[in-house]
């Protein structure tokens, strides 16, 4: 079960770590979920990382996890991939029980890397706090409202203790 670090606080940490390209559909996503999680108010923190820059560090802090990426050749982005790489083992058994929730653009039907991320959150021994949201095409105000409600959901979850 995740232990979140000591807080002399009740503030909530929630990482959110993203792959993609600047001014792309997977951003358009991270900003609607981090309007989701900032919608919570002042209990939460959010740090929000593309994942070339997202370190074990940044992951060890966080009492909560948001992962997006564009779909890629029907696998996750190289960036998510590669933050998975260099974080693992630092944080191997450290992470267990962490929620967290994911969310892709995708080009096809998104599946493939969905299994993938999923694989490895299986690996952290994280627990899915909600069904992958998989965004196919460019995001529409349907599209935005559910990332919106993944980021919030996150959030409050994390509030009420329910996550």
């Amino acid at each position: 079960m995740h232990t979140p670090p000591q807080q002399t606080e009740l503030l909530r940490r929630i990482l959110l770590v993203y792959g993609g390209h600047a001014a792309g559909r997977t951003e358009q996503l991270v900003g609607a979920v981090t309007h989701g999680v900032l919608s919570a108010g002042d209990e939460v923190s959010l740090t929000s990382r593309h994942a070339l820059q997202c370190t074990a560090d940044d992951l060890l802090a966080a009492d909560g996890l948001l992962l997006g990426t564009p779909e890629h050749f029907g696998y996750m982005s190289g960036a998510l991939k590669d933050f998975f790489d260099r974080t693992y083992y630092p944080a191997e058994g450290k992470t267990l029980g962490l929620a967290y929730g994911l969310f892709v653009s995708a080009g096809s039907d998104g599946t493939g890397t969905v299994r993938a991320v999923e694989r490895i959150a299986i690996g952290y021994g994280w627990n899915a706090f909600s069904p992958p949201l998989i965004v196919i095409g460019e995001p529409d105000k349907a599209a935005l409202q559910h990332a919106w409600e993944l980021g919030a959901t996150l959030a409050n979850g994390l509030i009420a203790g329910i996550f």
